[in-house]
């Protein structure tokens, strides 16, 4: 599948790992996922903006659809 299949859809983030020592992109990325710790999670649109923030801190969280 293609990212094109996912645009425009619900889809929720929940951080799985801690986000110290991190880079300021890739922190800033969960930040602007809307995440804040371990466990939290964030519903969000898919987007080519969020697919980018998404493969950033892949390692990091843990993506679902909605």
């Amino acid at each position: 599948m293609s990212n094109k299949d996912f645009l425009n859809k619900k889809i929720t983030v929940k951080q799985i790992k801690s986000s110290s020592n991190l880079t300021k992109k890739q922190l800033g990325c969960i930040i602007g996922l809307g995440l804040r710790g371990i466990g939290s999670t964030s519903d969000l649109d898919c987007t080519l903006s969020t697919l980018g923030m998404i493969k950033k801190v892949e390692h990091l969280i843990q993506v679902e659809s909605a």
